[in-house]
């Protein structure tokens, strides 16, 4: 029996939160899972169908990039989820999806706007975007390079207090304290991504909503006097 069945299990019970949410079509988009301890993480193997998927298909690697259990690749995106973990200490779990509004954003090369109380809710300002990388960066290690990007892009960030990035031209990496948690970022960056677009659709001219409300309602769910929700 596999030393690793607990973290198979959440990893599979996360990535099937991708279609169930409609966070992605066919074999795009995974999920990963940390274990700190042991310093191996699990992940999705490489184009699976969702409704193939099982939980003895999750790939375990360590955060060398090396196999340490499964018998089918990892995902193609397997380096950027490490380069997370390596650099974010505190997180347990990374999604990346393709989410329609979410791409689109990305393929427009924009950083989502904050025009009202319900993006306040989960970030202070705008959701941020990479730069778009260089041929030579291509070339390379691409996917490790992709997680370079990411890095770059929260040099002035708390990625503790901003948990999604859009990579420029290719779509969204959302992350958390759990691979549960990280799904459940992504779910709502799509919502925001949706929910911006609609807003300049309906008013071309909308500016951002005022910092005193975004302090407002990021404050009183994340702030040290936090009211919102149950004890």
């Amino acid at each position: 029996m596999s030393q690793f069945k607990e973290l198979k299990q959440i990893a599979y019970e996360s990535n099937m939160d991708i279609p169930k949410y409609n966070l992605a079509i066919y074999t795009f988009g995974n999920v990963s899972a940390i274990d700190r301890e042991k310093g191996v993480v699990a992940i999705k193997p490489s184009g699976v169908a969702y409704s193939d998927l099982k939980v003895e298909d999750m790939v375990i690697v360590d955060l060398d990039f090396k196999i340490v259990e499964g018998s089918m690749r990892p995902s193609s995106d397997t380096k950027t989820h490490i380069v997370l973990y390596n650099n974010f200490p505190t997180i347990g779990g990374v999604a990346h999806t393709h989410s329609m509004y979410a791409v689109s954003w990305a393929q427009a090369l924009r950083a989502i706007p904050i025009y009202g109380t319900t993006h306040a809710d989960h970030v202070q300002g705008d959701i941020p975007i990479t730069k778009v990388m260089s041929d030579e960066m291509i070339q390379g290690d691409y996917e490790l390079e992709t997680g370079n990007q990411i890095l770059d892009t929260f040099k002035d960030l708390s990625y503790e207090e901003v948990q999604m990035v859009l990579v420029a031209s290719h779509g969204p990496f959302t992350w958390g304290e759990t691979a549960t948690k990280a799904v459940y970022n992504n779910v709502v960056l799509e919502e925001l991504a949706k929910m911006a677009l609609n807003t300049e659709t309906i008013n071309t001219q909308v500016k951002p909503m005022k910092d005193s409300l975004i302090q407002k309602h990021y404050q009183r769910k994340h702030g040290k006097d936090a009211y919102y929700g149950q004890e």
